[in-house]
């Protein structure tokens, strides 16, 4: 099956947020998805690689689209980041703590006895086990640019018939690059060709967190690298060519209120998650007026949800992501003082109960798929 042949009816696009272990969040959409898909279909065993067409993801985002799109239900995935949370988030060692926070090697330890083929050699991002086209967003912080890589074969980077080719690249090591949250982890160290000179010649890059670009939200990103000609996909788009369905990890309010006048480390602590928070509210507000959105909650109190027809939509679009008010984070509190930080494994059933009660309150099939 070629994998990059535009859909009959509608391509379907899956993208996850970043969030570290508010991905669990994430995973309880998915699930609500799967099963809504599971029971129109009539198919129990059902995965969401089966429907979607292209999927993508950013940092936590990324280990989820990259697991569903390998064909796992969304069942086994939850089930495997809740076993191997404390294995991912491992303490670095004493001297690297005024680097990262967590060490680098377990995460890739755990990703890497994954991603195997059926021989037990290394997969790489061109390999057959993906049942769909992926996009994974990663920053070259070498270059200090944005390097969104996809298993797209057509894809300049992507040529067998060049040496260096980006699907030859260790599958467990893009999905970790992806990962790498300046402060959280070490970068990833990826030696990759120089396809540009004609030469054979190679570059160490190291790559951290895609959340650090502007997409830590990919789903416009992933439009684009699906329609846009020279990303060399070109699929057709209007609202009955595609859909577009895109999952947060729940919105925490950035604002430091009445803290205006903090010290400057308190400022710089907030600044980060605040430029994410705002670039995730721009490439939502992009996909919204260029698509005809089904579902989403209030952008802000001047444009609301802007959920309504859209003749001239590029896309299908619904948005979920729930608003994590003050009563959430009171209660959040309760269960933890380190509340929604990206780390802290003492939320994960609350995250979960938190999304599986959101995702059955709001989900529905005609969001996205009414064909």
């Amino acid at each position: 099956m070629d994998i990059t042949a535009p859909p009959p009816g509608r391509a379907r696009l899956l993208a996850f947020d970043g969030g570290g272990i508010r991905g669990l969040f994430s995973l309880e959409i998915a699930r609500r998805i799967e099963a809504l898909l599971r029971e129109k279909h009539g198919k129990p065993d059902l995965v969401l690689a089966d429907h979607f067409h292209y999927l993508g993801g950013t940092s936590t985002g990324a280990i989820i689209a990259t697991f569903l799109s390998w064909g796992l239900p969304v069942d086994e995935v939850v089930r495997m980041y809740r076993e191997n949370a404390k294995v991912m988030f491992t303490k670095a060692g004493i001297g690297n703590l005024l680097s990262h926070r967590f060490a680098g090697e377990p995460i890739s330890n755990f990703l890497k006895d994954f991603f195997v083929e059926s021989d037990g050699s290394l997969a790489t991002l061109g390999t057959k086990k993906l049942k769909t086209l992926l996009l994974v967003v990663t920053r070259n912080a070498s270059t200090g640019s944005p390097w969104p890589m996809s298993n797209n074969p057509h894809a300049l980077y992507n040529d067998r018939g060049k040496p260096g080719c980006n699907l030859d690249l260790p599958l467990w090591q893009i999905v970790r690059a992806s990962t790498a949250a300046p402060t959280f982890f070490p970068p990833e160290v990826i030696e990759i060709a120089d396809q540009s000179s004609g030469e054979t010649k190679k570059h160490v890059f190291a790559f951290e967190d895609g959340g650090v670009t502007p997409f830590n939200n990919p789903a416009y990103l992933l439009y684009t690298m699906a329609t846009l000609p020279e990303y060399r996909l070109a699929w057709p788009d209007g609202k009955e060519r595609m859909s577009l369905v895109s999952i947060g990890t729940g919105r925490v309010k950035t604002g430091r209120g009445a803290k205006l006048g903090e010290n400057l480390l308190g400022q710089a602590k907030s600044l980060p998650t605040a430029l994410i928070g705002s670039a995730q509210w721009m490439q939502d507000l992009a996909c919204r007026q260029h698509g005809e959105c089904r579902y989403g909650e209030a952008l802000d109190s001047e444009l609301g949800d802007l959920v309504r027809g859209n003749p001239r939509a590029a896309f299908l679009y619904a948005r979920y992501d729930r608003n994590v008010g003050e009563a959430e984070m009171e209660a959040a509190l309760k269960v933890s003082k380190k509340g929604f930080t990206l780390d802290n494994l003492e939320l994960m059933d609350f995250l979960g109960e938190m999304g599986a009660e959101y995702a059955e309150k709001v989900v529905k099939l005609q969001h996205f798929d009414d064909e």
